[in-house]
């Protein structure tokens, strides 16, 4: 099957009624820490196919995964990421959710990328303070990796920026329905490549289909902080019946912190990639 562009990909999957499944932090599992190639290739395996992963900028100015400010908690270094120089965060090793010390290192931002390209994965890459949207949209040029990238917004101002830096790349950013897509587009942002994000609380099946009549695809969370998200409160009863009903309202777009138990629960995930290729 000829890979479809991004947004037609999207297109794809909500006409077809089907998922796909955002693993936050590139989905960590043990031995497997977060924000690393190795556990993006791992989750690809897995039937994954969207990472949400972070983006930090080195002391020198190289873009790495990173999610933290600081090293100490995911890496075997310590400082700030600002702070230091790539030469010195590549020789890092990184650090998994139970504290365990691997053999992967900080991947750079461009390797991720030819990565994505490669495979066909799709990455949502979520800036932090250390760089910009213009930085990154620079690399995703570069890279010729449009087609495997969302950039995170979390305010109209960022999504205007987004658009700026780079029209033709998709984004997600904060809408429920004509009034906020119609914001969005008067400050740059085209619809097309839009993903309609509406929080991570409770689903909104309301907005969702108001989206959905604009032919924008809608995007939810249940990803957060352990034993509030909604991850724990769904699998409490040891089924994925909610994670069903969300698909069953429209959701196209899961962000989840367990995105292997879901994808093995949910047929939809599989049905997007039957449909729609990647």
């Amino acid at each position: 099957m000829k890979k479809l562009p991004l947004p037609a990909y999207f297109d794809c999957v909500r006409e077809n009624k089907g998922l796909l499944i955002a693993a936050h932090r590139g989905g960590p599992a043990p031995g497997y820490p977060e924000n690393t190639l190795e556990t993006l290739q791992h989750g690809f395996a897995e039937g994954i196919r969207v990472f949400e992963v972070d983006i930090a900028e080195s002391r020198d100015g190289v873009m790495l995964l990173m999610h933290d400010n600081r090293l100490n908690r995911t890496t075997t270094g310590d400082g700030y990421v600002a702070d230091t120089d790539w030469a010195d965060l590549a020789g890092l090793r990184m650090v998994d959710d139970d504290n365990q010390r691997t053999d992967f290192h900080p991947p750079k931002l461009t390797d991720v990328l030819l990565w994505a390209k490669q495979s066909g994965a799709i990455l949502e890459l979520d800036r932090k303070p250390t760089t910009s949207f213009r930085n990154i949209a620079t690399a995703v040029r570069a890279a010729g990796a449009g087609d495997n990238v969302l950039l995170i917004s979390y305010s109209d101002d960022e999504a205007a920026e987004i658009a700026a830096a780079d029209p033709g790349l998709m984004m997600t950013a904060g809408a429920k329905g004509s009034r906020d897509i119609g914001r969005l587009e008067a400050r740059g942002v085209d619809r097309t490549r839009l993903v309609a994000w509406t929080g991570t609380e409770s689903p909104d099946y309301a907005a969702w289909a108001r989206d959905i009549q604009e032919g924008v695809e809608p995007a939810f969370g249940t990803l957060g902080r352990k034993g509030e998200r909604l991850d724990d409160q769904y699998w409490a009863d040891g089924d994925a019946s909610e994670y069903q009903d969300l698909v069953d309202n429209g959701l196209v777009l899961l962000a989840t912190d367990e995105p292997y138990r879901v994808a093995a629960a949910l047929k939809s995930d599989d049905l997007a990639r039957e449909k729609c290729g990647r």
